[in-house]
């Protein structure tokens, strides 16, 4: 007995013979016992992870519907499109985020989930600061679309541009002017500006100057001139026109006339034209001197007047036949350019797209 103590004591203090052995056997226990660990831990984790993720996936198709619901009411006070489509997705942002906070409370992230609701408003001031002008332009675009005053196919004029507004978007006012260019205008720069919407009111005032000599009658000028207005079909006869004295030039008395027109029908400048001419063919046939301050006296000698006679003269009926009818239609016209200026609008490429916001 005591020889077999002695040996079982001396082979249990001999060292082992394959230690690479016993280093892969304490590998895999170290291995099976974190893995063990990771599973318990796992198990008791588990329900509340799967309901954190039920809860996030839940907000995350609710946010659509429920955003919808909230911005009911807003709809009653005001049918901006753009005010109802930044509540809808600020709405579906909070509820989102707050399904991602309750996902990662439950799973045990708590820090982490104070440190990403922190962090949203911290990025939110950083991008405020580093798009300033953007968000300018965004904020200025909720407030036209809110205040609106103008609307699409409007004419208006803002920093210097006259056009027909052909689209709004969050960022910039697309204008179309009266030669046919596309002008994009920020829409900070419209709202800070001062706009002149001519199409808010219809009618539309012209006016037209004409000098007259100082040896005619004032008074049977300005009757003649306010008749010639008042027949002409496109003019208004309320507001009245008005024939007043404008100054006393040095070889002429100066009249402005002024006329009231349908602005959605009528171009003033086109008016104005044909007013002229009427003008000038009634005062030259009632001998009403239209004197100019300006004049040129040209000496004819004989070679000049030989080379005059020389050009072969037309027949004034043959004048007369070439005008045709497409042409006394063209000078006679004084309806609106705006509706062809919109019918180009739409007809022409968008340069940037986007939705209308008003």
């Amino acid at each position: 007995m005591p020889t077999i103590t002695s040996d079982v004591q001396s082979a249990a203090s001999t060292p082992s013979l394959n230690p690479v052995m016993d280093e892969n056997v304490f590998s895999w226990q170290f291995f099976y016992d974190q893995t063990m660990q990771l599973v318990h831990a796992t198990a008791q984790i588990l329900p509340t992870l799967l309901l954190g993720l039920l809860l996030l996936t839940i907000s995350y198709f609710t946010a659509g519907p429920l955003s919808r619901l909230l911005t009911k009411p807003i709809s009653f006070v005001t049918d901006s499109k753009l005010v109802l489509l930044v509540a809808r997705r600020g709405i579906s942002t909070l509820i989102i985020l707050l399904g991602l906070y309750l996902f990662l409370r439950l799973a045990g992230l708590t820090e982490f989930a104070v440190a990403i609701m922190s962090g949203t408003g911290l990025i939110g001031l950083i991008l405020g600061f580093a798009f300033r002008d953007i968000a300018e332009n965004f904020i200025a675009s909720l407030l036209l679309s809110v205040q609106r005053p103008f609307k699409i196919d409007d004419v208006i004029e803002v920093d210097g541009r006259l056009g027909v507004i052909k689209k709004v978007t969050a960022r910039a006012t697309t204008l179309v002017d009266y030669d046919g260019n596309h002008i994009q205008i920020p829409n900070a720069t419209v709202y800070k500006n001062t706009i002149k919407n001519l199409t808010a009111n219809p009618k539309m005032r012209g006016k037209v100057e004409i000098g007259i000599g100082y040896d005619n009658d004032i008074r049977s000028a300005q009757t003649l001139a306010l008749n010639i207005i008042n027949q002409q079909a496109a003019v208004l006869s309320d507001p009245p026109a008005q024939v007043l004295i404008k100054n006393l030039g040095s070889s002429t008395i100066n009249f402005i006339l002024y006329f009231w027109v349908n602005g959605q029908q009528h171009s003033p400048l086109k008016v104005s034209s044909q007013i002229m001419r009427e003008l000038v063919n009634e005062f030259t046939e009632q001998n009403i001197s239209m004197p100019d301050d300006a004049r040129e006296r040209i000496l004819l000698t004989s070679s000049s007047t030989d080379f005059i006679n020389s050009i072969p003269k037309q027949d004034s009926n043959t004048e007369v036949r070439s005008e045709t009818h497409e042409q006394t239609l063209t000078l006679n016209d004084v309806s609106s350019d705006t509706d062809e200026i919109r019918e180009q609008a739409e007809q022409s490429r968008d340069p940037e797209q986007g939705k209308n916001i008003i």
